[in-house]
């Protein structure tokens, strides 16, 4: 498992698998891609990850619309680019309306 911050992660799986601002897809889909490509720690829960979810929707890239337990329905606002960091090489996966600034925490630079 890479030591990518997990919402970095999330992005990553959004833009792979669910880049349309009108498609539905919720954190049980992207859960299961999370701990099959070894992304996120396997003993994580879906409760442990919520607050990333929550994270997402705070920044507005997510818009959730639907709840039923555990499982949230999201769709984007605004679909995703993938963007290398010219100082770290680090993808980046943001909106167009986003601050161009490189995900990794490590980083920080202007993309």
């Amino acid at each position: 498992m890479a030591d990518i911050p997990i919402t970095n992660s999330i992005r990553k799986v959004i833009f792979e698998n669910f880049n349309e601002d009108d498609l539905r897809f919720n954190n049980d889909q992207i859960f299961e891609i999370l701990k099959k490509d070894d992304m996120i720690a396997q003993n994580l829960t879906i409760d442990d990850i919520e607050v990333y979810f929550k994270e997402l929707c705070d920044t507005e890239l997510l818009r959730n619309i639907a709840q039923n337990f555990t499982t949230q329905w999201f769709k984007l606002f605004d679909p995703l680019e993938k963007i290398q960091c010219n100082s770290c090489k680090t993808d980046s996966y943001i909106t167009q309306s986003e601050n161009k600034i490189c995900k990794n925490p490590d980083c920080g630079s202007n993309l």
